[in-house]
């Protein structure tokens, strides 16, 4: 979303960024240019009024929402507001998935909600054709209603940022190859599956393993990472502002989720010239890699194959022009669609 605000900016859009609470590792990087506006509350269930009384005063031409809960709060707003406001909801994850993973009346309650009140928003943008499949049939919507957007991934700025210097021994001359992950630590990404491939490929050549990110699955890791013995060649840093910086110098960047909606960092790493090894998961990599054209694709749990791919790209048996892919992700191809679906409606 701070990608896309950018480039609405750049275009000379007028771009307001609405935030229930303003605060987080990302606040640093609200581009120049746009506007930060902060409700000062905890929940976006709270931010509903504030967020009409904002719609009603400021009179936006288009909102942009994203997350089920914040596209739920704005079409609600919108209600109350009784304004002439676009309301554009994203959605970035698979339904199937999150209530997989998130079997709680919350979750049911949510997802009953998303599907009465998503009918009354403007338009309804899937992150990928396969979340937009999924979206369909889970909630019993018309498949072509649903505009499919890819994420604005590629930008000057992350190109910038992995061309900053990186201070870590691991990455120095004549070390081992690094295979690298980004992500969230938490059951769904499935760390656990990659650190047993990793052990696998551990037995055919050297190599150490770094997973960028934190999370509430990291006692588990580091249990099974202690469980494994790999502690003198695996390191789980946590969460680093910098991320691209590691993407760059790394072997290959592996993504091991159970699900997704459209995988970031799989797009960033392509970017910066690094070959990548996914699962085939809903939904995304195989949309990015078409269906491998791009990368190697795996099933979901597989640490066997999952070995085996990255050591196919360590050793040179397989490598892919992953910098051609990655421009289709790029930030003034992703913006026009989006001001395409705003200007819809004028």
């Amino acid at each position: 979303m701070l990608n896309l605000a950018r480039g609405l900016a750049l275009k000379g859009t007028r771009v307001d960024l609405v935030l229930a609470c303003a605060q987080g590792p990302y606040l640093q990087a609200v581009p120049p240019g746009v506007n930060l506006v902060d409700f000062r509350s905890l929940r976006v269930s709270r931010s509903i009024l504030r967020l009409a009384s904002y719609l009603r005063h400021r009179r936006p031409d288009a909102v942009i929402s994203a997350s089920t809960h914040a596209n739920v709060a704005t079409i609600c707003a919108r209600a109350i507001a009784r304004g002439a406001t676009r309301v554009i909801v994203t959605e970035h994850n698979p339904p199937t998935t999150v209530a997989e993973y998130n079997q709680d009346w919350r979750t049911w309650l949510l997802h009953r909600t998303m599907k009465s009140a998503y009918r009354f928003a403007d338009s309804v943008v899937a992150v990928s054709r396969g979340l937009a499949d999924d979206m369909a049939r889970r909630l019993q919507f018309d498949r072509d209603s649903i505009n499919v957007i890819y994420n604005p991934v590629v930008t000057p700025a992350l190109l910038a940022n992995a061309a900053e210097p990186l201070d870590h021994p691991w990455f120095g001359p004549g070390q081992p190859p690094v295979v690298l992950a980004v992500g969230r630590l938490e059951p769904r990404k499935d760390f656990s599956t990659l650190l047993r491939a990793f052990t696998r490929l551990r037995r055919a050549r050297p190599a150490r393993i770094m997973i960028l990110g934190e999370g509430p699955d990291r006692p588990r890791l580091e249990s099974i990472v202690r469980e494994l013995r790999i502690e003198e060649n695996a390191a789980l840093p946590g969460f680093v502002d910098n991320p691209y910086k590691y993407m760059k110098r790394a072997k290959v960047l592996v993504l091991s989720s159970r699900s997704e909606g459209l995988p970031t960092v799989l797009i960033e790493a392509m970017a910066l010239g690094t070959q990548v090894v996914s699962t085939d998961c809903l939904s995304g990599p195989d949309e990015i890699l078409e269906w491998g054209k791009w990368g190697k694709l795996v099933p979901v749990g597989d640490d066997l194959q999952m070995a085996s791919a990255i050591c196919d790209i360590l050793d040179g048996r397989a490598r892919y022009n992953v910098e051609d892919r990655a421009s289709a992700f790029s930030l003034d191809n992703i913006v026009d669609s989006y001001l395409d679906v705003v200007l819809a409606g004028s």
